[in-house]
């Protein structure tokens, strides 16, 4: 255990002389902002466009919108039963006197969180995951690192660890410069503000008999949780690829293209059944507390948890037997 703390270290320390996590700070630092302000214009809009600060009036329009395009022959049939399920969940909100954006801190942490779940998050993390292991060779020190007298295991232990931490470290500092910095213009309240879970939608259908109001803090905690996941499924997956292929650029390149065709996919393969058991299909997992249709029917929180994770788990498989038998010569 102390070779393998010794080398947490090691790879903890090489990863920060990399500035990755820096980079990721600033990047968030210039992103929020600009967010806060597209957000603050839109309340701004709603307002002008409504005359009055009531929420009501935003939710009961969106019913009317919904309703005018659920008549429309050019809408898919896919996208009204989507209406249907949104126009029972505003009215639901409507008849308990919940706003479900008031706008503060809180709220815009859980938005950007949720929206960024399935992209942003992914490729920040593999920018931090893809060359861990491929720029050892390209630097030539994996011959050095795989020489010492420490099982090839250990190294690739310690290295998956870091990537953990690293994640976790990512994930909590979008939150919390979410939080900080839209809470300059949004104020810093909501924590105990209600928001309902427990909306499960089939089709245009909405069983309402599992709602229920949690503590938005809770909800937010809930949120994070899944985005951690998410994090450390595509980390694992990152890391297979610097294990299977030497070119940093390759690597990067190939999870690149598997993200944003995974965010293509989600809105487009709600016919194409088998398309449900691909990992980057089912990266949304805080869609299924807002009770947001499925990309698939069939797919559930349970469902995506558990094809994220044999996903991870083969992708463990796959890393530690090709590393511990690598011919690092060739």
């Amino acid at each position: 255990m102390g070779n393998l703390a010794a080398l947490v270290q090691n790879e903890s320390i090489k990863m920060v002389k990399k500035r990755r996590f820096l980079v990721v700070i600033l990047i968030l630092l210039a992103l929020i902002p600009m967010f806060t302000y597209a957000q603050m214009r839109v309340s701004q809009n709603t307002i002008k466009q409504f005359g009055t600060t009531d929420w009501r009036a935003s939710e009961r329009q969106k019913i009317v919108d919904y309703q005018r395009s659920l008549s429309s022959a050019r809408v898919p049939e896919e996208w009204k039963e989507f209406r249907r399920a949104q126009i029972k969940i505003s009215q639901y909100y409507l008849d308990h006197d919940i706003n479900p954006q008031s706008p503060n801190g809180v709220t815009f942490t859980r938005e950007f969180l949720n929206n960024s779940i399935s992209l942003f998050i992914p490729l920040i993390i593999m920018v931090i995951a893809a060359d861990i292991i491929s720029s050892e060779h390209s630097g030539g020190t994996i011959k050095l690192l795989l020489t010492r007298p420490v099982k090839r295991w250990k190294i690739l232990m310690s290295k998956l660890i870091t990537l953990i931490l690293f994640v976790s470290l990512v994930v909590l500092s979008t939150a919390a410069l979410s939080y900080l910095i839209s809470g300059l213009v949004f104020g810093y309240g909501g924590w105990n503000m209600p928001v309902f879970v427990g909306f499960k939608t089939s089709g245009g259908d909405v069983d309402l008999s599992g709602v229920h109001a949690i503590e938005q803090w809770k909800y937010l905690l809930m949120e994070t949780g899944l985005v951690w996941f998410v994090g450390i499924v595509v980390a694992i997956l990152s890391l297979m690829l610097s294990v299977l292929i030497r070119s940093t650029a390759a690597g990067m390149g190939i999870m690149l293209a598997v993200l944003i065709s995974g965010t293509i996919l989600t809105n487009m393969v709600s016919s194409w059944e088998a398309a449900k058991y691909l990992f980057m299909v089912n990266l949304k997992l805080t869609d299924y507390m807002t009770g947001a249709l499925p990309p698939i029917k069939g797919m559930s929180l349970g469902f995506s948890l558990a094809v994220l994770s044999v996903w991870a788990v083969i992708s463990l498989f796959v890393s530690f037997g090709v590393f511990t038998r690598k011919d690092i010569l060739n």
